[in-house]
């Protein structure tokens, strides 16, 4: 097919790597501008962008893709298909219209659960143990088009964040081309999300990272395993901030480690940061107390 290729961070990287992989013909690749990342906050281009330039596909970086002059653009390709993965703009119905067959979304869950940014950390946060891509027919709405296939993913007691991630990056390519193969033989079968059981996973901020004590020591657990490695879970202990890494439920409390008190238990912090520190365990932290 003729695909115009919208995405942004590594989930979309893979994807975009599957099309030409699969002998798909990029006619342009839409990313998200420059954003400005490390400490020295230069602008860094998005991991799509980069193997895009490489592979000399023409790319284009609009702040807000509905507006001006670009849908004009974007019709003048005469595209097959939009597929669209971790783009982080909404597609509105004007553009979703000018290709042949839509838009396709790769999307990190099961859907109808956990529409929206992170579903990958909220599925480890509510303590699932499964997710996995679902290939959706774009509407305008937010992760509520009809649904062309599934694959699922088992979430292990040790995924975190980034664990899963590169799961679903392994999934996604294959998914995304039988889904693309069946809209071309006209295979396809779109099946509605059921909206009462939709539900929602929001972008993270790092005001969101905090540890909450008065829950459970499973939820604790779950919530350090979601928030590695971005944005890192953080909690106070001797008076320094701490982004913790690795956590453990614990029957009860030792001397040699350090430890928050949830509702119902003890939970250890095995692998820490300290504020303007290296990577730690806990024992080597209250080491350095002494």
């Amino acid at each position: 097919m003729n695909v115009v290729f919208m995405g942004t961070p590594e989930f979309a990287r893979v994807c975009l790597e599957a099309l030409v992989r699969g002998g798909h013909n990029i006619m342009a690749v839409i990313t998200q501008p420059d954003r400005p990342a490390g400490r020295g906050k230069k602008p860094q281009m998005s991991a799509v962008k980069t193997y895009a330039l490489e592979q000399s596909f023409e790319v284009f970086q609009p702040e807000r893709i509905n507006r001006g002059d670009f849908p004009e653009k974007l019709a003048a390709f005469g595209a097959d298909i939009f597929v669209v993965a971790a783009f982080g703009q909404i597609l509105s119905q004007k553009v979703l219209d000018i290709p042949k067959y839509g838009a396709v979304n790769v999307h990190a869950s099961l859907l109808p659960k956990y529409r929206g940014a992170a579903p990958i950390q909220q599925a480890i946060l509510d303590g699932e143990t499964a997710t996995g891509i679902t290939i959706m027919q774009m509407d305008a709405g937010m992760d509520t088009g009809d649904m062309l296939l599934k694959q699922e993913v088992v979430i292990t007691p040790e995924d975190t964040g980034g664990t899963l991630h590169d799961k679903l990056c392994y999934a996604a390519p294959s998914a995304l081309l039988q889904a693309l193969d069946d809209i071309a033989a006209g295979k396809a079968n779109p099946e509605k999300q059921d909206e009462a059981q939709a539900t929602y996973a929001p972008m993270i901020s790092k005001e969101m990272a905090r540890i909450d004590p008065t829950k459970s020591a499973q939820e604790i657990v779950g919530f350090v395993r979601g928030y590695n490695p971005f944005p890192g879970a953080i909690t106070e202990a001797h008076g320094k901030i701490l982004k913790v890494w690795k956590a453990a439920i614990r029957e009860n409390r030792s001397c040699d480690g350090v430890f928050i008190q949830a509702n119902d238990g003890f939970v250890e912090l095995l692998e820490i940061t300290p504020q303007n520190s290296k990577k730690m365990t806990g024992a080597e932290f209250l080491r350095g107390l002494k």
